[in-house]
């Protein structure tokens, strides 16, 4: 039996190997942290960057008189136009080529011939009846003188009216002027048997025809002038104001209108001149008519353009007269409460009030700007009143 003993291995316990481990991984931990607090460069200090301003294009401001334009519209009417009626009865005998819808003709031409027959025999009557007068007239002239005569036998200075015939002899005057009379109106009852044309027109509606018989009183035709045609254009406070259009019946009219419509297929213009106001206002929309007036519609130059015919449905634009200081400007430029930005002398904003005149979709015309200021161009949502900005200089305003 060996009574030596043998060395055994020290075995290291599980729970301290892990906390050696732990320990040394916070170490590590520690070590690295502080090269990373201790090795950031330092920040470097930079001035502060300049703020950015918006860039806005302006417009500078040269007032001047402007003339503008107020539009409206409306039907193109004759401005003579008439139902032509028979003064006569009788059998239509005869009609003219051009007595048809739509037909032209010159003033005197003859439309159409009632029968005449009637009116010649009513002639050959009265001619017989002037006859008898004068028979009768001249035999108590002649009784007149003879009474005269025998009263003067009797040696009498003063004779009797009635033994002289005297109311005999008025009385036959009286029926020969009555039948003079009677014959003027037979031969003025045959000459209406031809119904002429009062003016230099054209026929809008034919209403008889050949063989028909008609009474007194009785349209043979609707007729127009063709010498001038008008058009009612309707005009609300503020364009009648813009006009300067009085409501006196004896003011001078003579304000310019170009008229325009479309037909077949282009777009046509025909000048015309305002002569007058209507007498009254519209009682129901409460807009005044001012009566535009075209002279010679169907006497065109270009013969490709149409005449200005009755029913046409035109636009018209009539020119003001010149309104002093306005300014053209772009629509974009003006904001909903009727103002605009300008750009003072440090490049501020700055709301200014304006007073409108008038605006079409592109363009607006205002007045209360002074010359030589500087209004933004286009209005946008960042751009608000005592913001500074950087102006972008850009042509004047419109001025025509």
């Amino acid at each position: 039996m060996n009574n030596s003993s043998e060395s055994k291995p020290v075995r290291v316990r599980p729970r301290l190997k892990h906390l050696l481990i732990a320990t040394l991984v916070v170490i590590v931990g520690l070590f690295l942290a502080w090269l990373l607090l201790t090795g950031k460069p330092k920040p470097e200090s930079k001035p502060p960057e300049e703020t950015l301003r918006p860039v806005v294009e302006v417009i500078e401001i040269s007032p001047a008189p402007m003339a503008l334009a107020v539009f409206t519209q409306g039907t193109v009417e004759p401005r003579r136009s008439i139902s032509l009626v028979a003064q006569v009865a009788g059998k239509v005998e005869r009609v003219a080529d051009y007595f048809v819808d739509g037909a032209f003709f010159k003033a005197g031409d003859v439309l159409l011939e009632i029968e005449g027959d009637d009116y010649q025999f009513a002639i050959t009557r009265a001619k017989a009846a002037v006859a008898a007068a004068e028979q009768r007239l001249a035999e108590e002239r002649g009784r007149n003188r003879q009474a005269k005569r025998e009263w003067r036998d009797l040696g009498t200075q003063e004779a009797n009216a009635l033994f002289l015939r005297e109311p005999q002899m008025s009385a036959a005057q009286a029926s020969l002027e009555a039948a003079k009379a009677d014959l003027a109106a037979a031969e003025l009852a045959l000459t209406r048997t031809r119904i002429t044309a009062p003016f230099d027109g054209r026929i809008e509606q034919q209403r008889v025809d050949l063989g028909q018989f008609i009474g007194a009183g009785t349209p043979v035709a609707e007729i127009y002038a063709t010498t001038s045609v008008q058009v009612r254009l309707p005009l609300n406070d503020s364009q009648l104001a813009a006009l300067d259009l009085s409501l006196r019946a004896d003011a001078e009219l003579e304000r310019p209108v170009i008229l325009r419509s479309r037909f077949g297929g282009d777009t046509w213009e025909w000048m015309a001149k305002i002569r007058r106001v209507e007498a009254s206002v519209d009682r129901q929309s409460r807009l005044v008519h001012a009566v535009a007036e075209v002279e010679d519609p169907f006497n065109a130059e270009d013969a490709a353009k149409p005449p200005l015919t009755p029913g046409m449905f035109v636009y018209a634009e009539i020119t003001t007269p010149p309104v002093p200081d306005l300014v053209k400007l772009p629509a974009v430029a003006l904001r909903s409460d009727d103002s605009v930005l300008v750009v003072d002398e440090d490049n501020r904003l700055k709301r200014r009030q304006v007073e409108v005149q008038r605006r079409s979709e592109d363009w607006a015309w205002v007045a209360g700007l002074p010359r030589g200021l500087r209004v933004v161009r286009e209005q946008t949502g960042l751009l608000i009143s005592g913001l500074e900005v950087e102006v972008l200089d850009s042509p004047g305003a419109e001025v025509n």
